[in-house]
């Protein structure tokens, strides 16, 4: 009897010595998940040389990442973010110029990861990308430009009526004539033209030069500026706005360049000023230079204002062009009581990568 007790004692603790083993393997345990190790970044600027270490000028650059035990990476360029699951990135950089980036990368495997940077600087080269030289008389060209009309106070509480006519907008002399008209016209008593390349021509980043000359009077109000493609989905100021050439009557010889974002419209601390003289007589030259990390404002090619962009501003998508005078409104102010008409005349309006 004691020998048959002691041999069912043995067999119960082996049973349960096996029974605690296969639980310990079970399917339920979690399996190890390895850190990635040894992050690596290889940058291939394509067209690099001895002689061009920079590149071709095509701002091209294809990445390699690898890294022990990882299953998928992450890269961080420009303000913008890609996934692979070999590590394999082709990134084209588009401001002209050469410029010296940050790039950040990650591998990882599952919720473990591990990450690095790099820099590279590479070499773009300048290329025009679109180009309106208003060398067309008649209307403006309806391939690049949508002539809006509105009443009065539509935005901005402004006065005008927005017409097509072309005793309000026209092309002549290789020259846009934007002319703002005292006359009872609708619902208003004065008249003016705005054009939009919005459908048919919209960009991220590049640098846009105008030339142009502003009209004279106190209330006149005329400007060369953009708005983020998506404003029909998120609205003003979420879609973003930046204004190259914005003057008012009142102020003459005098031309802002502002942006405006969440938090930041109306009156918008993101503003710069700079004096040109003799702006409704002579044409100058109005230049932005729009990158994911800064937005540049010159006139004659003096830099008179930087922007520092990021991606916690709504400045690194598309955006189209806006020409347009408006009279009174917000910021126009009253009109001069003697005001008869003026007019806003842009020579040429071009877009460099």
């Amino acid at each position: 009897m004691k020998n048959f007790l002691k041999k069912s004692t043995l067999f119960l603790a082996l049973i349960f010595v096996v029974f605690q083993s296969c639980s310990s393997t079970g399917p339920s345990d979690e399996v190890e998940v390895m850190k990635p190790l040894n992050l690596t970044i290889k940058a291939d600027i394509i067209g690099a040389t001895t002689q061009k270490p920079n590149g071709d000028g095509s701002g091209k650059v294809n990445f390699t990442l690898s890294a022990t035990n990882a299953t998928s990476y992450k890269i961080l360029i420009d303000g913008k973010t890609s996934e692979s699951a070999n590590g394999s990135f082709t990134y084209t950089f588009t401001s002209a110029g050469t410029n010296t980036y940050t790039v950040y990368a990650s591998a990882y495997n599952g919720a473990n990861f591990i990450s690095s940077t790099t820099t590279i600087t590479v070499f773009v080269g300048s290329n025009l990308i679109w180009s309106e030289e208003f060398n067309v008389d008649g209307a403006p060209d309806n391939s690049k430009w949508n002539t809006q009309i509105w009443d009065p106070g539509y935005v901005n509480n402004e006065l005008q009526s927005y017409t097509n006519r072309s005793k309000n907008i026209i092309v002549e002399g290789g020259v846009l004539k934007i002319k703002a008209l005292r006359e009872e016209y609708g619902k208003g008593n004065f008249t003016s033209g705005r054009i939009e390349s919005n459908g048919k021509f919209e960009f991220t980043y590049g640098t846009i030069v105008i030339r142009a000359k502003i009209p004279t009077g106190a209330g006149t109000w005329p400007a060369v500026w953009m708005l983020g493609s998506n404003i029909g989905s998120v609205g003003w100021p979420a879609c973003g706005e930046i204004d190259i050439l914005e003057s008012v009557g009142k102020e003459l010889d005098q031309n802002h360049s502002s942006l405006h974002s969440p938090g930041r419209s109306g009156n918008t601390p993101d503003t710069g000023i700079i004096k040109v003289p003799n702006s409704n007589t002579e044409f100058h030259i109005y230049k932005a230079n729009w990158t994911a990390t800064s937005i540049k404002f010159y006139v004659d090619d003096v830099l008179y204002y930087t922007f520092q962009n990021s991606d916690k501003f709504p400045f690194n998508k598309n955006f189209y062009l806006i020409v347009n005078l408006a009279m009174g409104g917000n910021w126009g102010g009253d009109v001069d009581p003697n005001f008869t008409s003026s007019t806003l005349e842009v020579d040429y309006i071009r877009v460099y990568n």
